[in-house]
């Protein structure tokens, strides 16, 4: 195809074809391996017939069936580099497992199992995949440099396919590389001859691109761990045998995932593709050590931590030769924010990034995905995730990245996922994880391996861990409430059942007596059942409350009564026969509960205006509880409080989870968020809810609270503060503030609390208690407002 990047469908005679001025498909052959086939690899050959280099930076070989369907895609081959004048590019793909022949060393690796009889093969100027699946879309594609469909392609250049490729013959060009936009004419059937940058031939070069080359046991094969890695996520090389890959040993990991990291001490030129490659050894723990120089022979596997993370590259089933030790380490890379991209992660119109040549440059994920196994390091970093019980801890390498108030950093929007973030790690089993809190630092150098995971994606393992530095995060205590102040307050005491530990019980009441300063009402969250994860029926909570009530009253607090109302079986979520629900304490002596009985798991409350005021049918009720925007999910409890003369509308919630979106880091861009349209859908319930309420009583008192499990910015809490029934106090605070729980490093805000108009008169504070500490009584902060509901009365 000529360099217009179009197409002539209309035949044209052969005297007319003229050599084309830019790169063009030389010759094609998918019999590779195949019976009856000499070579073992599939190959696509491109050809300059050009006076001048004709660079194929960024370029793709890419490849569609024959007859493609609905459900066909075209697999994607990079390119790096040029192709001189006159000369060829060779690009080998698919291995079978037949033939005695290997192709001369390749320009370009991919491992595209492409048809011998029939196919379609273009030239693209991108990396992105196609989707064009007929003749006439793909002439349209601009970016299509070069076309070639053989055997009885539906995509093809002209009249017809080229003819006459099978097992043991290829489709190729006149040695002019004539190029009339007519793959019938321009192509003829011919014994595979691939020719590579350097000229060579199969057996008159340095032969076998698959890594069996034959060679002396202690001489490095011919595929080096960059071409393993390739320009994109996945390995041109999976599920290909690579013989004596040469590398240091750079880390070993004897714990879980068995295995070790080995890094080429001498680096290609491309900065897309990474130096080092995990080899993972199975059950057989490593016995190998750091500054070993190693061969190693094995398979190449792309492993999938999740069905929607990034895979690790890996070498499995190895096979090593120790050739000496000591030996010096490759220089680590500095991760900081002058190497680390601004922005996160590209996405993909298919869905899935992991065909897209890497912008190492561009963004921060395709930076790490760049040196995927290889050393990295950096120094002073401030921890903003808390160390876990895995032995994980996150930092960040930007420091001046969205810092909150306590040294954490803030996520804020979608597109603000935080690209200093990195999860941390160590190699040392020997020692002790440090018990690091938000704001801390990791002091000195950290280095190691990066590696990826289900859980946070790309992360350090360390072989050298920075010291800790105790910047002495303190817990918070909110100020008490004025004698007409009424104080609300939300905790998630995480599946808190009557068979916990006594110290649990005391560490959450403490929480409640003496963080929280005696709240006048307190919305529970995840309450569970007498018995907790016994799934034998009990769906009460009597027990879990008196004893949790007990210690808050042990640690100072009030005697706190309850209301709640327990539900069916199985049915609300959560830990299986564990019945989580929301349960309302109150202070009767500051507070008193109206109690309109009737309410039950299965019947729905509502709003009646009486001769009285405006009431609920049943307090404690539940909103709609048949409706299926709360299937498997917990209902929300609705209670009726009068304090000092004045009726208040308390509304606890606990919306579904995130279980099941995809993760930021993930192959999928942008990812999808499924488990937000059942939480938007109960936003709107609760949003209906509280419209009837001031329908019937425009100056109503509500205070909505409770886990939405979603972001001040989500489409859910606008959909529950639609036509503005609501306001979501979260954002009332500064912006460095706002946030009631830490996730992979992130500060962000789950737990809300939401007042009607009517209350104009208010003092919120979220009480940094549990989210920033490694020690965490729960994984949610909790947060109170405290209403003046006399000065609310004036306005």
């Amino acid at each position: 195809m000529g360099a217009a990047g179009a197409f002539a469908f209309t035949a044209l005679p052969a005297a007319s074809a003229t050599p084309s001025a830019s790169a063009v498909i030389a010759e094609v052959y998918g019999g590779g391996g195949n019976s009856g086939a000499t070579l073992t690899r599939d190959f696509v050959e491109l050809g300059n017939a050009g006076s001048t280099a004709y660079d194929l930076s960024g370029y793709s070989v890419q490849y569609l069936p024959g007859t493609p369907s609905s459900g066909s895609t075209w697999q994607v081959t990079a390119l790096t580099g040029a192709i001189a004048p006159g000369a060829r590019y060779l690009v080998g793909e698919g291995t079978g497992s037949g033939g005695t022949t290997a192709l001369p060393t390749t320009d370009a690796t991919g491992s595209i199992a492409m048809s011998a009889t029939s196919g379609t093969i273009a030239l693209v100027s991108g990396a992105t995949a196609l989707t064009c699946k007929t003749a006439a879309d793909c002439a349209a594609d601009p970016s299509i440099v070069d076309l070639t469909g053989y055997g009885t392609a539906v995509v093809r250049e002209g009249s017809g396919p080229a003819a006459g490729a099978s097992n043991t013959a290829a489709v190729a060009r006149a040695d002019s590389l004539a190029d009339t936009d007519d793959n019938a004419a321009d192509f003829t059937s011919a014994t595979p001859s691939p020719v590579n940058s350097a000229g060579q031939t199969p057996g008159s070069g340095d032969g076998g691109g698959d890594g069996g080359d034959g060679g002396s046991p202690t001489d490095p094969g011919t595929v080096r761990v960059h071409d393993i890695q390739g320009t994109t996520r996945l390995s041109p090389y999976a599920g290909q045998t690579v013989t004596r890959v040469p590398g240091i040993v750079t880390g070993v990991r004897a714990s879980g995932s068995l295995g070790y990291w080995i890094q080429d001490p001498t680096p290609d030129a491309d900065p897309r593709t990474s130096e080092a490659v995990f080899v993972y050894t199975g059950s057989a723990k490593p016995t190998v050590a750091v500054g070993d120089s190693v061969l190693v022979t094995g398979k190449v596997s792309e492993y999938y931590p999740s069905s929607t993370s990034q895979s690790n590259t890996e070498i499995t089933g190895p096979t090593t030769t120790v050739l000496s030790s000591g030996n010096a380490l490759p220089d680590a890379v500095t991760l900081d924010a002058t190497s680390v991209p601004d922005a996160y992660i590209p996405t993909a119109s298919g869905g899935s990034i992991e065909s897209l040549a890497l912008q190492p440059t561009v963004y921060a994920q395709d930076f790490y995905e760049s040196l995927e196994g290889m050393r990295v390091t950096f120094a002073d970093a401030r921890v903003v995730g808390a160390s876990d019980a895995y032995g994980e801890l996150w930092v960040t390498v930007k420091p001046d990245e969205n810092a909150t108030a306590r040294g954490g950093t803030l996520y804020s929007s979608y597109d603000q996922p935080n690209t200093g973030r990195i999860e941390v790690m160590s190699l040392d089993t020997t020692s002790t994880f440090p018990a690091a809190n938000v704001g801390d630092e990791l002091s000195g150098v950290t280095t190691g391996p990066l590696d990826y995971s289900t859980y946070g994606g790309y992360n350090v393992q360390a072989t050298q861990l920075g010291t800790l530095v105790d910047n002495g995060l303190k817990q918070e205590v909110t100020r008490r409430q004025k004698g007409d102040e009424l104080a609300v307050a939300t905790y998630n005491v995480e599946n808190l059942d009557a068979l916990d530990t006594q110290e649990k019980f005391d560490r959450l009441a403490e929480g409640v007596a003496v963080n929280l300063n005696s709240p006048d009402i307190v919305a529970l969250e995840e309450i569970q059942d007498d018995n907790g994860a016994t799934n034998d029926g009990t769906v009460t909570a009597e027990g879990t409350l008196k004893r949790f009530t007990d210690a808050v009253r042990a640690a100072g607090g009030p005697a706190y009564k309850w209301r709640y109302i327990s539900p069916t079986n199985n049915q609300d979520g959560g830990e299986p026969g564990g019945n989580i629900r929301q349960v309302f304490l109150f202070n009767p002596k500051r507070v008193s509960f109206t109690d309109h009985p009737g309410g039950d798991a299965t019947t729905a409350t509502s709003v009646v205006k009486t001769r009285k005021g405006v009431e609920l049918t049943y307090s404690p009720g539940r909103i709609d509880p048949a409706n299926a925007a709360w299937e498997d999910s917990r209902k929300p409890l609705v209670g009726e409080f009068t304090f000092q003369g004045e009726q208040v509308f308390v509304i606890a919630n606990h919306f579904i989870s995130k279980g099941g979106d995809q993760p930021i880091h993930g192959r999928y861009q942008p990812p999808a968020r499924s488990s937000e349209t059942q939480r938007a859908a109960q936003a709107a319930e609760v949003n209906t809810f509280v419209k009837s309420l001031l329908a019937a009583d425009k100056n109503a008192k509500a205070v909505v609270l409770g886990d939405l499990n979603d972001y001040e910015f989500s489409q859910t809490v606008t959909t529950l503060t639609a036509d503005k029934v609501l306001k979501p106090l979260i954002t009332t605070l500064p912006a460095a503030e706002r946030y009631t729980y830490v996730y992979d490093g992130n500060s962000q805000t789950l737990d809300h609390i939401l007042t009607s108009p009517a209350v104009t008169s208010f003092n919120y504070d979220v009480v940094h208690i549990n989210a920033e500490f490694a020690d965490q009584a729960s994984d949610h902060d909790p947060q109170i407002v405290r209403i003046d509901l006399a000065k609310c009365r004036r306005h």
